[in-house]
């Protein structure tokens, strides 16, 4: 790291001082969330103990679930090592509200990629559509919702579920900030009461200190390897919301009858717990890696999204090259800088749930972690990086200079 780059990153902290302290207050107000969610619900030691095959009377799930309920104000929760990613436990919730003949809209434009298949945008023998579910879609206007489309549609069509995907995913609209989904769920409820609204809600938990069940969402839905899971939780997903919702959900993802008494946890509940006590302050880290990010490459002259001084909803920050071989070096040096498979370089492929090619650097110690610091994109123009995460700042703030150095000097 040479002195020219360690000038541009000193000049670049010292501007963002304020927005840093920001970040230091709301780490401080989540933390005492946490905190105050262990001790009421009587966190003990107890609760690492490990069940195996049906996981009957499992005390540490039962009490990680209520943990979850108290820090998002829910009826109840449903957080398994079962769900292997954010998409299965939103695939999970859906499948579990709707029935055949049931109409699910979403009001943020199309969901996140992998999604296509599950909803059968993208055709599929399994998907909500392929077994009668219908499926609509509302455009944002200038990245807000579009009010009045959205209440034309609820009062003329019967909608079971609306879904809001507060990140921009794959994207290039803004994520959508808690106070816009706050209106739109005021709006929703005051047309019919009986909608339910399901925030799938990866990448914003903990970046400021509402959550979407606080403000009126029946479901929020998210994954454990993604803010919640503190870079500790190996796997995992959760569901938390209405108590009869979460209730079919566990019979979807369990079986009938059953449901939610079951689910073996593996020896994993020490590690969820201790990921959720470590959240806030992980990601507050990966806020002011993506500030830095921001900041950084805006000097260097490239388009961010959002710019280092706008108010943050989510982890995610973009980088638009509009040029292919940018995207793919900026990614390898995400790599290169990574803790875990440095001397792998990433190039695009046909990843699973993807219509384009994508490129994904994300030398992690758990497969697929982006708290942990990643970056990947698809192939397809404007070519946009999408980076996320970094369990401490430090060692974002050292990526960052291996991106100055390259991009700079090279």
């Amino acid at each position: 790291m040479n002195n020219k780059n360690i000038k541009l990153i000193e000049e670049a902290e010292l501007n963002l001082k304020e927005i840093y302290k920001k970040i230091d207050k709301i780490e401080f107000i989540n933390s005492k969330k946490v905190l105050d969610a262990f001790r009421e619900c009587n966190v003990t030691e107890n609760a690492f103990n490990e069940t195996t095959g049906y996981g009957y009377n499992d005390i540490g799930r039962d009490i990680i679930e209520k943990v979850y309920s108290h820090i998002f104000k829910s009826e109840a929760s449903l957080v398994r090592c079962q769900f292997i990613s954010g998409t299965h436990a939103i695939s999970t919730a859906l499948w579990a509200c709707l029935r055949p003949g049931d109409t699910m809209l979403s009001i943020n434009g199309k969901p996140y990629d992998t999604l296509d298949e599950v909803i059968g945008i993208k055709k599929n023998p399994s998907s909500l559509i392929s077994f009668g579910i219908n499926y609509e879609q509302i455009e944002l206007i200038n990245n807000d919702f579009d009010y009045k489309k959205i209440e034309e549609v609820i009062k003329n069509k019967k909608i079971k579920l609306i879904e809001i995907q507060r990140s921009k995913g794959y994207s290039q609209r803004k994520s959508i900030d808690i106070k816009k989904v706050e209106k739109v769920i005021k709006l929703i409820k005051s047309i019919n009461k009986d909608i339910i609204v399901m925030i799938d809600n990866c990448y914003c938990e903990f970046v400021t200190t509402i959550e979407p069940t606080e403000i009126g969402a029946d479901l929020t839905v998210g994954s454990l390897i993604k803010n919640l899971g503190g870079g500790i939780a190996p796997n995992g997903g959760y569901i938390t919301g209405k108590k009869e919702l979460i209730n079919l959900c566990a019979e979807r993802l369990n079986v009938a009858s059953e449901g939610i008494e079951v689910g073996p946890t593996l020896g994993i509940n020490k590690k969820i717990l201790q990921g959720l006590f470590m959240a806030p302050s992980i990601v507050a880290s990966a806020t002011k890696t993506a500030i830095l990010t921001s900041y950084i490459m805006d000097k260097l002259g490239y388009k961010v999204e959002p710019k280092y001084n706008e108010e943050r909803t989510d982890i995610v920050q973009n980088i638009i090259f509009n040029d292919k071989e940018k995207l793919i070096k900026y990614c390898q040096i995400i790599q290169k800088s990574s803790p875990i498979d440095s001397n792998v370089t990433p190039i695009p492929w046909d990843m699973p749930g993807y219509t384009n090619q994508v490129i994904m650097a994300a030398g992690t110690f758990i497969q697929g972690s982006s708290i942990e610091l990643s970056c990947d994109g698809p192939i397809r123009e404007p070519f946009i990086a999408y980076q996320q995460g970094s369990l401490t700042y430090n060692y974002g703030k050292i990526a960052i200079a291996n991106i100055i150095e390259e991009f700079i000097n090279n």
